[in-house]
């Protein structure tokens, strides 16, 4: 049995899809913080999926999970991921991201379960000192949240040499899309990602865009957007590695190419089929011109690679959007 934390909420509840249609036992431990039972109860119709609400802040929550599941491997994604609130707030971020990895790692070492795939992040690697940005690339995080993921990394590295408990670390760029089929999708409150936003647009809420005058090939911003169904394969594939016996490692997870702001706003104008109100705004402080990922060596070692474009996790987005409007208005 797969546990997965934080499987309720948008990347998780989409791995926690994809294994139950490959016939896959799961348990998603959740606290519904962030997450929603609305996801949960959709994805109890396509498998065997258990739920536990708990907190991982609270060791016994956990603990119970272990005691009355034949768990083998466990997928983490459970955490504050909010850079902007990780500044202002950093106590949060540290107690429950890094507090509760340490409650979930000391539970697995108590119930002898050695193989963990982790959700972290391109901002363990602060500003980039060279793109595409590859796993070599110095990380110098620039902020609270970043901080935290590097440190449960090192975590991990300590944990694999003195316990051997066997981590798979997965750095995602920016994870864009839905389930092709509409059944999940994004849910933030308040909604912070980009594509999302841009769909929401209307002419009482304009679309912001910050900064056109930064050194790329229009003068904005340009990420890395990874669907997030191709996400859910990758943390498939970093499964079936430590399965087979695949040493502790990490990996970049992105497409190797990187869209601007202006590219991204004008692939959702063509999905929506109207122009979208916009309104351009200075550049805000601490984002860096170009983020993109080198992902050779997901490729080379997982024999993973994304293959859903911008279009399609742009269109799987609206999609879901216009479906989560027809259920939160019934």
């Amino acid at each position: 049995m797969i546990l997965v934390t934080g499987g309720a909420g948008y990347i998780g509840s989409h791995l926690v899809m994809a294994l139950l249609e490959q016939g896959e036992n799961v348990i998603v431990f959740d606290s519904l913080e962030v997450g929603h039972i609305e996801t949960i109860e959709t994805l109890k119709k396509y498998g065997n999926l258990k739920f536990v609400q708990g907190n991982l802040k609270n060791l016994d929550d956990i603990r119970g999970a272990f005691l009355v599941n034949k768990i083998d491997t466990v997928v983490h994604f459970a955490a504050y991921s909010q850079v902007a609130e990780s500044v202002k707030n950093p106590q949060k971020y540290y107690y429950n991201n890094v507090y509760g990895t340490l409650n979930l790692l000391n539970a697995m070492l108590e119930f002898g379960v050695k193989k963990i795939v982790f959700s972290s992040t391109a901002a363990t690697y602060g500003e980039p000192e060279y793109t595409p940005i590859d796993e070599n690339h110095p990380q110098h995080p620039i902020n609270p949240y970043g901080k935290t993921k590097l440190m449960i990394e090192h975590i991990m590295d300590d944990y694999d040499t003195a316990y051997g408990l066997k981590s798979v670390r997965l750095r995602y760029f920016n994870v864009a899309g839905a389930d092709s089929k509409a059944r999940i999708g994004e849910w933030h409150e308040p909604e912070t990602h980009l594509i999302p936003n841009i769909l929401k647009a209307t002419s009482d809420k304009v679309f912001k865009m910050f900064g056109e005058d930064y050194d790329t090939k229009d003068g904005t911003c340009v990420r890395d957007y990874i669907n997030v169904e191709d996400l859910a394969q990758a943390h498939i594939k970093a499964i079936d590695y430590l399965k087979q016996g695949g040493e502790t490692n990490f990996f970049n997870l992105g497409t190797n190419d990187g869209s601007s702001v202006k590219e991204v706003f004008a692939a959702c104008e063509k999905v929506k089929g109207e122009s979208i109100p916009l309104e351009v705004c200075p550049r805000r402080e601490g984002d860096p011109a170009t983020l993109v990922a080198d992902n050779k060596k997901a490729k080379d070692v997982l024999s993973w690679a994304p293959e859903k474009d911008l279009e399609h996790s742009i269109k799987t987005a609206y999609d879901w959007e216009k479906e989560l409007k027809s259920r939160i208005s019934e």
